[in-house]
């Protein structure tokens, strides 16, 4: 029986450090270092530490009770928390307890776009970043081989955390879910009503609806895109065999996307791109679509970024609002739904909205779902 006989606190530069919680065991004993890192709002429960017990190590979480009531308690399982040093005590092979550390990258892993699991669009969140390098966060995202992969840091003025974005070839300034799907593993323990993260495009303000303590969807204020038309348009439609009803633009705001207007979301479903042609022809993720009035279906394309096709794009679903609206399609303000990712087995659904008149843009938001399915962790030499 593992018993929590004794928890110290210490404020350290505006961080409140929970550092002498003593397990005894019988014969084991061992320190746990937990801490919640307060800045702006933003709590990041950080268990680095672990107990040999049988001589298996057990990991620690912090109980999700109000602060007045927390307390330390062991589990097999990993924890969404951050542990980039693993701390313990063992005892050795001469009966004499040792330290270990175990150098340990947590993470979470959410469905976007969608409120049921294994569905929608996967996001492998690593909720601590800082000691992780440039090389190593690709290298992650190559492994996990998701659209993208997030690593959390602190952030600068006016964000609750900073996020860096990496597909499994590169890293991008700005991606739509995600951000969705931090806000949800982020703020998921903090009650908020908003949470502001901060990305290579600029803070981006997530707006969060709640059943309960449970958040059931968000909207995220997306950069406001610019576009031109698209050079190789001649070249696209060649390739993909097919016809536009709109011009085909390219739209800019961190990523680009391209947007194809098709018939018919028959059309849209029967498309079957040569990725390695559509690679060499453009880095843009390539958009295709169709539908009318508030629903609408889509496909994107990027080989290039290491996705040959995406089971839900937040970067191009408030665009493609924009393309539409510019359009004449739907009107401006007007929500729209956007069906996604059904040919690869991953259906998804995404809302958005653009406001302004004409060519000028005011506002971009897209919405959605998320829905934490599970948690693992890195051990790296």
């Amino acid at each position: 029986m593992v018993e929590v006989v004794a928890v110290g606190a210490a404020v350290v530069a505006g961080r409140v450090a929970v550092v002498g919680a003593v397990v005894a065991d019988f014969a084991v004993v061992v320190v746990v270092v937990a801490a919640v890192v307060v800045g702006f709002g933003f709590a990041d429960v950080v268990v680095p530490a672990a107990v040999v017990d049988g001589g298996a190590w057990v990991d620690f979480e912090e109980d999700p009770q109000p602060a007045a009531s927390r307390a330390i308690r062991p589990r097999s399982a990993v924890t969404t928390g951050r542990c980039t040093a693993a701390q313990g005590t063992r005892v050795g092979t001469n009966g004499r307890l040792e330290s270990r550390q175990v150098p340990t990258l947590r993470y979470v892993v959410a469905d976007v776009f969608t409120d049921r699991p294994l569905a929608g669009n996967q996001l492998a969140v690593f909720t601590d970043g800082r000691d992780v390098d440039d090389a190593t966060m690709q290298a992650l995202a190559r492994e996990l081989n998701f659209s993208e992969t997030v690593f959390v840091l602190p952030p600068g003025e006016g964000a609750h955390a900073r996020i860096r974005i990496f597909t499994p070839t590169m890293e991008l300034p700005f991606a739509g879910h995600p951000v969705l799907g931090s806000a949800f593993v982020l703020a998921a323990p903090l009650q908020l009503g908003e949470i502001r993260l901060e990305t290579g495009s600029g803070v981006v303000p997530v707006v969060l609806e709640r059943e309960g303590a449970r958040i059931s969807f968000g909207w995220m204020s997306q950069p406001i895109p610019r576009w031109e038309p698209f050079a190789a348009a001649e070249d696209l439609l060649s390739l993909l065999g097919v016809e536009s009803s709109l011009p085909v633009e390219l739209y800019h705001l961190g990523p680009t996307h391209v947007y194809v207007a098709l018939g018919s979301e028959d059309e849209v479903a029967a498309l079957d791109p040569d990725f390695g042609a559509l690679a060499r022809l453009t880095d843009a993720g390539v958009n295709c679509f169709a539908g009318s009035g508030t629903r609408w279906k889509t496909r994107m394309f990027a080989p290039v970024h290491g996705v040959p096709e995406d089971p839900a794009t937040g970067s191009a679903a408030g665009p493609l609002a924009v393309h539409l609206a510019r359009h004449g399609r739907i009107g401006f303000g007007e929500e729209i739904e956007i069906s996604q990712g059904a040919e690869i087995g991953r259906p998804s659904t995404l809302y958005a909205r653009a406001f302004g008149e004409g060519d000028r843009i005011d506002r971009v938001e897209v919405g959605g779902s998320a829905v934490v399915v599970a948690r693992g962790e890195f051990r790296l030499p």
